[in-house]
């Protein structure tokens, strides 16, 4: 046996080393993160020595949240929202209030794209002081006389194809007009009755909005003397490296005094060093290094219960678990992002083996973590070809992680809704949409009858499926899952989960029955019709022109023995596989649940004969207007949800 460590040796021996760490680092180079964020600010006109949250110009992006990216244009400065351009009018720092005008409506009313405003509620909301909706009217078809009250404008826009004159009308309120495209635009109420004679003027007044974005964290991180900042979530960048929320003791004065730094530095060591040195020497009466040669018997983890939990229940099964600074590594320090949702942000990474990956950051979670580990846990118990494969995560004091294989294609979402585009490679053929159709409802029926929990995704979207290099589909983002058992037919939701134009219509209300794996057979209903329609079925970022109930359309298509609008030419060969993802899909967005079939169905009939598939009934729900469906969302749990323009009264 080794004789103990004598007490009073390891105290000297720690003595120079203790102090010079201390020097060394009060005498060290500040952090380059927390260096630019302190010296650079962005300026814009009117707009000047803007700090986080905001980012743009000379001011680096981890220096402010990923939503608040700022432009100086001709000296004006704008900000790009969900795709749209807005020029900041005036801020307000003390209510966190700016006031924007649309850019693309600045000096026309004939803009190239009908879009409206919609913006992600954990970031912007309106503010809501006197305003009300303005509708404008564009290409109402062949009304000689439009059936609704309104005065034409004396000005006309032209469209790019074919130069035709369209007459531009509007109206009070956000409306929707069969045959006509629409923008909805937010003005004040006192500006309603100028809006025929100086439209212009009004819409140059702009709107307001409210940046949605917690103090507390950046107000304690000042008064510690860092600067905020975003590195996957919120970051307090210090003079010797990021911190969650503070720095580690303030400094005071002058930040270039050397002797100054150094005293400081040396009376922090000391006092360090009195409380190190009582511990070491405690632990040397409990015969210190008698026990696997080690200072500490185990050392002390960041990690709750649950992960621990679960590590231990799965045993060799659990996905690898990392530390937040190999993901760091993995990601280049988050340099290469790939997407956003209300869940997270997800970035391109590698392994150390080289293997490319998918690195998703939740975004702080105000629970225990809880959920998280629920959907590595549901991930982690699955194992199927339609399903994405979880490779690691990490969880590490309030930093999660999820580590996903990385599939080359991407989201289905970029190929249905650009058909005909140079991005579309060949605009996925029919017998490929085909075969993505009968992937994802394999995935589906897996996870409801597969696994030895049932799993609701309540998610399905076609931005949620991914396509490996041959494009084969997998389903991913657990985020808004559900775990049941499988003799459990209705499951207890609390709030709304899912995203507008998906959700089942029982999510929205119980009237219509309880909550069952039924909804994501409407889910997926819906998302097979954008893939034969070939266009969003609520297009919550454009035009309301056809925002009536999408399964509408396609059954009076179908009635009419037409297909669907699609840009893809549909040949005699592709006419039958049209037809049966038509057919199919109006039967899983029927309003009662117990109408839908089960997914187990929904295969056999996309793969059986289209002589065996019959006519489903007319689908009688009637699509909420964008305005109601913002009031019915407004509590929803999903961080996933979007403001439109709309304002509720």
């Amino acid at each position: 046996m080794k004789p103990p460590l004598n007490p009073s040796s390891v105290f000297f021996l720690l003595v120079p080393l203790v102090i010079s760490v201390h020097i060394s680092s009060s005498i060290g180079v500040d952090d380059d993160w927390y260096t630019n964020c302190l010296s650079t600010t962005f300026s814009c006109g009117s707009i000047q020595d803007l700090t986080y949250p905001f980012w743009g110009g000379e001011r680096a992006n981890y220096c402010g949240l990923p939503d608040f990216n700022l432009t100086c244009e001709a000296n004006i400065p704008k900000i790009t929202i969900r795709s749209l351009k807005y020029r900041i009018l005036r801020l307000e720092w003390t209510t966190q209030t700016l006031v924007v005008a649309r850019d693309d409506y600045f000096d026309t009313i004939c803009p190239n794209d009908y879009k409206n405003n919609t913006f992600d509620q954990t970031s912007f909301k309106y503010v809501d002081d006197g305003l009300t909706n303005v509708t404008f009217l564009y290409d109402c078809g062949s009304y000689s006389s439009p059936p609704f009250p309104s005065n034409p404008f004396d000005a006309k826009c032209k469209e790019a194809d074919d130069h035709t004159n369209i007459t531009v009308y509007y109206l009070l309120g956000p409306w929707y007009i069969s045959d006509c495209k629409s923008v909805i635009m937010p003005i004040y109420e006192a500006n309603l009755g100028r809006v025929q004679a100086a439209v212009q003027d009004v819409l140059r007044d702009g709107f307001g909005l409210q940046w949605m974005v917690n103090t507390e964290d950046c107000n304690t991180c000042s008064q510690s003397g860092g600067q905020c900042g975003y590195d996957g979530q919120f970051s307090c960048f210090c003079k010797d490296g990021p911190q969650k929320t503070s720095c580690p003791g303030k400094t005071s004065g002058s930040t270039g005094k050397l002797g100054s730094r150094v005293a400081i530095g040396i009376s922090t060591g000391v006092g360090g060093l009195a409380l190190i040195s009582i511990l070491i020497i405690y632990i040397c009466k409990k015969r210190f290094g008698t026990e696997n040669g080690k200072l500490f018997t185990e050392r002390r983890a960041y990690h709750d219960h649950n992960v621990k939990s679960f590590m231990r229940n799965y045993g060799s099964l659990a996905p690898k678990k990392y530390g937040y600074a190999e993901v760091k590594r993995m990601t280049k320090s988050f340099s290469n992002k790939l997407g956003e949702g209300g869940y997270g942000v997800v970035y391109k990474a590698s392994l150390p083996d080289g293997c490319p990956v998918a690195v998703k950051v939740i975004r702080e979670s105000k629970g225990s973590g809880e959920e998280f580990i629920n959907e590595v846990a549901s991930i982690s118990r699955t194992s199927h070809v339609n399903i994405v494969t979880l490779l690691g995560f990490c969880h590490e004091r309030n930093k999660r992680v999820l580590i996903y294989e990385y599939l080359s294609n991407g989201s289905l979402d970029n190929f249905i809704y650009q058909r005909g585009s140079s991005n579309a490679l060949c605009a996925l053929e029919w017998k490929l949409l085909y075969q993505v159709a009968i992937g994802i409802a394999r995935g589906l029926e897996y996870l409801h009858r597969g696994c030895n929990t049932r799993i609701l995704h309540l998610d399905i979207k076609p931005q949620n499926i991914l396509l490996d290099e041959e494009f084969s589909p997998k389903i991913s983002d657990f985020g808004l899952a559900k775990l049941c058992q499988k003799k459990e037919s209705i499951v207890s939701i609390l709030g709304t989960r899912g995203t507008i134009g998906f959700i089942a219509p029982e999510i929205f209300s119980r009237a219509f029955g309880g909550v069952s794996y039924k909804a994501d057979v409407y889910s997926y209903g819906m998302l097979v019709l954008e893939m034969v329609g070939g266009r969003k079925n609520y297009d919550s970022g454009g035009s309301q022109a056809d925002e009536q109930y999408f399964p509408d359309w396609i059954y009076k298509d179908l009635e009419h023995g037409k297909h669907p609008a699609s840009s893809l030419v549909i040949t005699e060969e592709d006419d039958e596989v049209v037809k049966k993802m038509t057919l199919v899909s109006l039967w899983c967005v029927q309003t009662n649940p117990s109408d839908r079939p089960a997914m187990s169905k929904v295969v056999e009939m996309l793969e059986g004969p289209l002589q065996s598939l019959t006519v489903p009934p007319k689908p009688s729900l009637e699509y909420p207007t964008k305005s109601s469906a913002v009031i019915q969302l407004s509590n929803a749990s999903s961080e996933d949800m979007i403001q439109t323009v709309s304002i509720s009264s």
